[in-house]
């Protein structure tokens, strides 16, 4: 089946062997209504043959584009069979929501202060295991992939990479006792470790799992009804990834970000905690073709397109997965593929949004 192309509130549909799709992807979604290109800004032309091109040029593994800009959609398009309501495994940009959620449990007194260490969230009368080395570590280390923690997603043979964990039935008391390799703070070093232990952390002082935390406060007031989070037997989230949205509400979260933690007359995340997702901790630029730094569970990037200086930050998920917001522009551009392990994933996702950024008059 063809995309779909809403352009000035109208879904155009390009259908084969007689096929339609369902007429509930064409319902206004509450709260961000829809605009023209022309509106927002862009190049209607440079949009139609964006689109044409991803329709037509294999392999058919891209699935859904959503451009938000002012609070208003600008585009919403589908492949390959998806549609809104399709949800697709959005990888490690899950760990970017895990630091959205961190805010929240910031603002709810869950947790004080980012200063906080990991070893302080759990007593050694509960968790007799529990490394001491992680009074060292603070939760701003976890949230900058720098905890110094035997850990590295490119090194399986590490104590805390999550072959060793992730098939537990409870995997809180191994994350509790990995051993540090490294002076917390001192170096960038990715690894799921980091985010599950913030998981760790709101699930201790929530009693709930990250999956059921997310939902009541993060998920429902945004609309976000359908979506899936793996979480063990133990009630334990899977926080480095394993998170399942559509395009859509993927976009959602991207809104947020850009309207500093707001959702119509709610504030959900305090804003200076919003805020700090810019910051550049780390620099990537000389190991990273599309990231420039790195800090807060989200990548930071600064690029030129058509003249035009764009700095952004962004979520980063294998396959492809990208959540793209850019302040200065009020704007989120979500994309979903499932083109796990492929090269060109993270290739084809920068490529379109060069484009799209491009066509902005």
């Amino acid at each position: 089946m063809r995309p779909f192309i809403l352009l000035l509130g109208l879904f155009l549909f390009s259908c084969s062997k007689g096929q339609s799709q369902p007429d509930n992807v064409r319902q206004p979604v509450p709260d961000l209504p829809f605009t023209s290109l022309e509106d927002s800004g862009f190049n209607k032309d440079s949009i139609r043959n964006l689109l044409r091109t991803i329709n037509n040029t294999p392999p058919n593994d891209f699935r859904g584009l959503v451009v938000i800009k002012n609070n208003q959609i600008v585009i919403e398009e589908y492949f390959n069979t998806f549609w809104r309501n399709s949800i697709e495994d959005i990888r490690s940009a899950g760990k970017s929501v895990t630091a959205m959620l961190l805010g929240i449990a910031l603002r709810e007194g869950l947790v004080q202060s980012l200063e906080q260490d990991v070893y302080s969230f759990f007593p050694k009368s509960k968790y007799p295991s529990v490394n001491e080395d992680y009074k060292k570590i603070k939760l701003r280390h976890l949230l900058d992939m720098s905890s110094g923690l035997d850990a590295d997603t490119d090194r399986p043979q590490t104590t805390g990479h999550a072959i060793n964990w992730i098939a537990k039935a409870d995997w809180k008391d191994y994350l509790l006792n990995v051993p540090l390799t490294d002076k917390p703070g001192n170096n960038w070093v990715y690894a799921d470790i980091n985010p599950l232990l913030i998981s760790a952390v709101i699930e201790e002082r929530s009693g709930m799992s990250l999956k059921d935390y997310a939902r009541e406060k993060l998920f429902d007031p945004l609309g976000i009804q359908q979506f899936y989070w793996y979480t063990n037997a133990a009630h334990q989230t899977g926080a480095a990834g394993n998170l399942y949205l559509s395009t859509m509400d993927f976009a959602k979260l991207g809104v947020l970000v850009v309207n500093e933690g707001r959702w119509k007359n709610t504030q959900i995340i305090d804003p200076d905690y919003i805020r700090t997702f810019s910051d550049e901790t780390f620099n990537l630029s000389a190991n990273n073709p599309y990231a420039d730094a790195y800090g807060m569970l989200w990548y930071k990037s600064h690029r030129t397109f058509a003249g035009r200086k764009v700095d952004y930050l962004f979520a980063s998920g294998n396959g492809g997965n990208h959540l793209i917001v850019i302040p200065g522009e009020e704007m989120v551009i979500a994309l979903t593929s499932s083109a796990y392990g492929q090269r060109y994933a993270h290739q084809r996702s920068y490529n379109i949004m060069s484009k799209i950024l491009a066509s902005l008059k």
